[in-house]
């Protein structure tokens, strides 16, 4: 495996710059001021984002693979060494609990709306990565938007990738000790990243970190 890993690292890597500048995010159908769908010749620049959020549901799939190893890429849906040992499932469905609230309280606009949230990937760092060569938080997550008076789905479910940059060596250690651990940078991430998604026409637009960010796909 780790071989076949370095293969198609030197083939992403040379694909990287090619693809650089191909979007491949998928967009919501556009809503209306009353929260129902526009007919596909209305949503043409006419994406809503004016919304107010009423409930969020989370949801971390038991079929999510988790690894509690300490290589510095393991092969799990589900790495995370931010709480002490226990049911990751419930460890991250917490913090992305606290992120879109937090994320989403601000919001005012005229449409309520229910959102469900599906976690389908949480690559935090190892204790071996985090304490030596860093890396990057790989988050990826489903939203979906319901009415929330008719509690019909307002356009299609979108998948979000989340990136963010994850401390290594002394930069980590430098970072606990301002009180900014794992959890805190990737809650107070999160927060922004579904504020972005409810809030700009384009939604939320993941950063390019590099291969190691290339690495955590495969």
């Amino acid at each position: 495996m780790k071989h076949i890993k370095l293969v198609l690292l030197l083939a992403i890597g040379a694909l990287v710059s090619a693809c650089a500048g191909t979007s491949t995010t998928s967009r919501n159908a556009a809503f209306d001021a009353e929260g129902l769908p526009l007919a596909a010749t209305e949503q043409v620049g006419a994406y809503n984002t004016d919304v107010r959020v009423k409930n969020i549901t989370v949801r971390v799939p038991r079929s999510l693979t988790v690894s509690e190893g300490n290589g510095y890429l393991p092969s799990s849906d589900i790495v995370w060494r931010g709480d002490p040992i226990g049911d990751r499932y419930a460890q991250i469905g917490a913090i992305f609990n606290d992120a879109m609230k937090k994320g989403t309280a601000a919001l005012d606009g005229a449409t309520p709306v229910f959102l469900d949230i599906e976690v389908t990937r949480f690559h935090a760092l190892t204790e071996r990565a985090r304490y030596s060569t860093g890396g990057v938080h790989n988050i990826n997550f489903n939203v979906t938007v319901r009415h929330a008076v008719t509690t019909a789905q307002l356009g299609e479910t979108r998948r979000v990738r989340a990136d963010l940059t994850a401390f290594g060596g002394s930069q980590a250690l430098a970072a606990e000790a301002r009180g900014e651990t794992q959890k805190v940078r990737i809650s107070a991430f999160l927060a922004e990243v579904i504020r972005q998604e409810l809030t700009t026409p384009e939604g939320y637009q993941n950063a390019k970190l590099g291969i190691i960010q290339a690495m955590n796909q495969i």
